[in-house]
């Protein structure tokens, strides 16, 4: 965190009166007119208190003594001081007009309005709804309703402040708000680049929403601090020299370091399934020099006499993240240590810390920061894919890749061809057909990586891709691939909702379609391919009509139930067996659908276009939903020759099933699904830890219900 900022916290922290308040503030900004807000601000909030007890007035003061620090225009620390005056008090918006002009009337009504849309868009405190779905509707609706980008910054002070006085809150109100504040948030400080409140809102939140693992990485982090520090010490004083011997003057450069911050540490542990031990980045330093090509001098030294991890080297000076973000990135081994090197210029530094608001602080010269992904998080999408951009999106590594044109996309680690095809526009990913990465043909799956140049071709049509939605990176292409997926799936249902009908009745499909429209049944008919209960209720109902109208002799129709081991069939022919048709792969959990050949059932994946094709004598087929006895367990294996055969053994010798295994490729997690006798989960989760790390072990149910 950037020193000045960190030593002003620490005041905002110890400020508990409003005199203390009001003399820090006016150390930050002093004129006249923020002189007149403090004055009115006081007497406007007179009688108020917080739950800490402390007067009420002193939350806004210090938002705006922290908001001084990103923004030194009068009208906005004004606006600071007053955004809860006319939410709270007597005072209306005219008011503030009048006595303080219409720009911050105008950024006060911004913040008036986002109180009113959290209030409309969060579940009440008393609700047992998870609060995220919640807090991803406020977010959205927050970004469509920010006319001036300063109100956001305001309210992240305002944010930041709440944060650093939680403690005054009880334990379920602390989640809570901490559950939104990296929800909605900390995404939005990152999209404004702005690294000094992103990571100081990020580590509060941690704290209180899982104060376990927190506390796990304060106490490694605090144990081994000096240790640390020396190391980070030496390996200045070594660089420094190698600068000064390489023609840089004292007056040149600014070394700085750091310890990575405690929840960038937990997300890099989850992400890659390693102990905090293992991490490889916990330490840095900085490099700040006067202009771009010192940069580049000075990443020549430290490569030449620093061994580098050329794989985590990453160049955002020529490539810049799509939030302005400039820094050469660079890891290197010193002697027992390995330490990320970050090499960039003082205005880049600038812009790094305070995103944005570098551009109101310092007047810096360079463009910026995009400020399109606003429009970008605005498309009307399930909320539980929202959830997913901010868990994955926002929160994952990036990469840069540019257009045939060298417009440049910036989008999370291993993002596909057809993730960047959605990142051009909605259109271009629902009709590709073909992907080029650096003038090479390539599949529309194909990763990307940082200085791609990508050209998507289209087609006509669009594409339903329904089998590659968990191989897409980004939310926006998950969303747009199911939603032309749900189209496709209900065309499908429907059809072969037809076909199981006619397959039962003996009729053709032209007439089962009169006998569906006469019984009112059009608009849920396809209900029937997962609903066996439903499928029941629709066969009586058509036989009924059938008998009723003379139309054709029929028998009752008895429909029974078959059992093919984890397969149920329902039909009224006679089945002897199904088989797996592997054109399509379909795995337990699938969608799927049987055709009846003679007395047996091909089991196909619903979207198999082969099956779509020969639909026609359909019959209903699910997946049991036994799962009692299935689990899934990951455990740590020994990176050496023969540890995945040894351990499956020894799961064999325990009378463990294994349904699915699959061995991680950037750890050495061992992921399974496996069944046995629940009864014994205590007694066989005993013997594993015995013998391999277990890092979880949860009955399949809960995997999924959780």
């Amino acid at each position: 965190m950037n020193k000045n900022f960190n030593e002003l916290i620490e005041k905002v922290k110890k400020t508990h009166t409003t005199q203390e308040a009001k003399e820090l503030l006016l150390a930050q900004a002093n004129t006249p007119k923020i002189q007149k807000a403090i004055d009115f601000a006081i007497k406007a909030h007179n009688g108020q208190k917080r739950k800490s007890g402390e007067d009420y007035v002193v939350h806004p003061l210090l938002v705006a003594t922290i908001t001084s620090f990103f923004n030194d225009n009068e009208n906005v620390i004004t606006a600071a001081i007053l955004h809860d005056v006319v939410e709270d008090t007597e005072y209306s918006i005219e008011y503030i007009q009048k006595e303080f002009q219409e720009e911050v009337a105008n950024l006060v009504e911004g913040l008036t309005k986002i109180v009113s849309i959290r209030d409309n868009s969060l579940v009440p405190s008393n609700s047992n709804e998870k609060l995220a779905k919640s807090a991803l509707t406020f977010r959205k609706m927050l970004l469509s309703s920010i006319k001036d980008i300063r109100v956001l910054v305001i309210k992240l002070c305002d944010r930041l402040h709440n944060m650093l006085t939680l403690e005054a809150l009880p334990p379920h109100k602390q989640k809570r708000i901490a559950e939104e504040t990296l929800v909605v948030y900390t995404p939005i400080a990152h999209r404004l680049g702005i690294a000094t409140l992103k990571n100081i809102l990020e580590d509060l939140a941690f704290k209180y929403l899982l104060p376990e693992e927190y506390k796990k990485i304060d106490e490694y982090i605090q144990k081994h601090k000096n240790i640390f520090q020396i190391k980070l010490n030496e390996f200045i004083q070594t660089i420094e020299t190698f600068l000064l011997e390489n023609g840089f003057k004292e007056e040149d450069f600014e070394i700085k370091s750091r310890i990575k911050h405690y929840y960038s540490i937990f997300l890099k542990m989850q992400r890659k399934g390693i102990s905090i031990e293992e991490v490889l980045d916990l330490l840095a330093v900085r490099v700040i020099v006067k202009n771009p090509i010192d940069c580049y001098k000075t990443l020549g030294i430290v490569h030449l006499n620093f061994r580098p991890l050329i794989s985590r080297f990453k160049d955002y000076i020529a490539i810049p993240k799509e939030n302005g973000y400039q820094t050469i990135h660079t890891t290197v081994y010193n002697k027992n240590s390995i330490i990320e090197v970050q090499i960039r210029t003082f205005d880049m530094d600038k812009n790094a810390e305070f995103g944005i608001a570098a551009h109101w602080k310092y007047k810096l010269n360079s463009a910026s920061p995009n400020l399109k992904w606003i429009e970008d998080m605005k498309f009307d999408e399930d909320i539980e894919d929202f959830y997913e951009l901010a868990k994955n999106d926002l929160f994952s590594e990036d990469i840069v890749v540019y257009s045939p044109k060298f417009d440049t996309f910036t989008l999370p680690l291993n993002a596909t061809a057809l993730d960047f095809a959605y990142a051009v526009h909605t259109d271009i990913g629902n009709r590709a057909i073909e992907a080029y990465v650096n003038k090479e043909k390539v599949s529309l799956l194909h990763p990307l990586k940082t200085g791609d140049i990508v050209k998507i071709k289209t087609g006509d049509k669009e594409i339903p891709r329904c089998s590659w939605i968990n191989a897409l990176k980004t939310s926006k292409a998950k969303y747009e691939q199911k939603k032309l997926c749900r189209i496709k799936e209900k065309e499908i249902n429907r059809n072969l909702a037809i076909a199981i009908l006619s397959t039962i009745f003996g009729l053709e499909k032209q007439k089962i379609r009169a006998l569906v429209k006469v019984n009112n049944l059009c608009e849920n008919i396809e209900k029937i391919v997962d609903d066996l209960n439903f499928l029941k209720e629709v066969v009586r109902k058509i036989y009924k009509t059938i008998k009723q109208k003379n139309l054709l002799y029929f028998k009752n129709i008895n429909l029974k139930e078959y059992i093919f081991g984890n397969i149920k069939v329902l039909s009224n022919k006679p089945i002897n067996s199904i088989r797996f048709n592997y054109c399509c792969h379909p795995k337990e959990g699938d969608k799927i659908l049987g055709i009846l050949e003679k007395k047996e059932v091909e089991i196909h994946h619903r979207f198999c276009n082969n099956a779509e094709e020969k639909i026609k004598n359909a019959v209903f087929v699910e997946w049991l939903k036994n799962t009692q006895n299935r689990f899934f367990l990951v455990v740590m294996l020994q990176n050496k020759k023969g540890e995945l055969a040894k351990f499956v053994n020894f799961l064999t010798k325990n009378n463990i099933f294994i349904h699915t295994i699959e061995l991680g490729k950037e750890s050495n997690n061992c992921t399974l699904e496996i069944e046995f006798d629940s009864k014994n989960y205590n007694t066989l989760k005993e013997k594993i830890a015995k013998n391999y790390k277990i890092i979880e072990f949860i009955p399949k149910k809960d995997a999924y219900n959780g």
